[in-house]
């Protein structure tokens, strides 16, 4: 028995295997994928961007601390700010099990463009750390 084919030997038959609508799905595919890829990377550097901006008001650190005895932490407060920006900054002191013995608020004034203080933080047991919870703005 012998068999026709439409198709001469070394081609491959018509719709079998896709053709150039195939390809055209895959150039669509890739372009929509660049797109989106754009637009996520986009908004990523938009919100890092405002949280960057955001922050950059008023940033403050504990430059050091001291046990000064079972009841008090000394430390050492340094913030970096816009002029005309007060607002307020919160110092813990943990123990050695990381409780927390002490937690102070700190105002910081709205003259200048730094402020350094040393505070004393009042604790229920001794203290071994002073950090910098954080800064906030006043509005």
């Amino acid at each position: 028995m012998t068999a026709t084919s439409a198709s001469q030997p070394g081609e491959l038959p018509e719709g079998r295997y896709g053709g150039r609508s195939d390809q055209e799905a895959d150039r669509r595919l890739k372009a929509v994928g660049a797109v989106l890829g754009v637009l996520v990377l986009a908004l990523i550097a938009w919100l890092g961007g405002s949280y960057l901006m955001r922050e950059s008001k008023l940033n403050g650190a504990v430059a050091e601390f001291q046990v000064v005895s079972d009841s008090a932490v000394q430390a050492q407060l340094s913030v970096s700010k816009d002029s005309g920006t007060g607002g307020t900054c919160t110092i813990r002191s943990e123990a050695s099990d990381h409780s927390v013995v002490g937690q102070l608020d700190v105002p910081v004034p709205t003259a200048g463009t730094s402020f350094v203080k040393v505070v004393t933080i009042r604790t229920t047991a001794r203290g071994t750390t002073a950090e910098l919870l954080g800064c906030t703005p006043s509005k």
